[in-house]
């Protein structure tokens, strides 16, 4: 099975074709102009992820806070992270950076603040 995808890696945006055996594995990347795009390819093709950033109600705040995962997810759970992102109760005080969910469902990844509400 062959996939062409765009690198999103830096300004370049090669294009590259993916070859993936009939059960996913990944097997060979061409069109890459740096190992970051094979890199990418491999992910991309296999287990895409992405950093989620959303925004948040806050109580005491007509501003909402800006939020980000603090690492890629698996893309497959950004409708569920969402759907969590959606229950919480944030109050004010709350500082750029601050931790707003630990490790949220298992990922690995926080949900971190990305500006100040004071």
């Amino acid at each position: 099975m062959t996939q062409v995808i765009t690198c999103i890696n830096c300004p370049v945006g090669c294009r590259m074709t993916v070859l993936l055996s009939d059960d996913g594995e990944f097997l060979s990347v061409t069109g890459n102009t740096c190992p970051r795009g094979a890199s990418y390819a491999r992910q991309e093709c296999t287990l895409p992820k992405r950093v989620i950033t959303a925004v948040i109600p806050v109580e005491g705040s007509r501003t909402p806070l800006s939020v980000k995962t603090s690492c890629p997810i698996p893309k497959a759970m950004i409708y569920q992270i969402m759907g969590k992102l959606s229950t919480l109760h944030l109050h004010t005080p709350v500082t750029s950076g601050q931790v707003v969910v630990r490790d949220i469902l298992q990922t690995g990844a926080d949900i971190i603040a990305t500006r100040s509400i004071p």
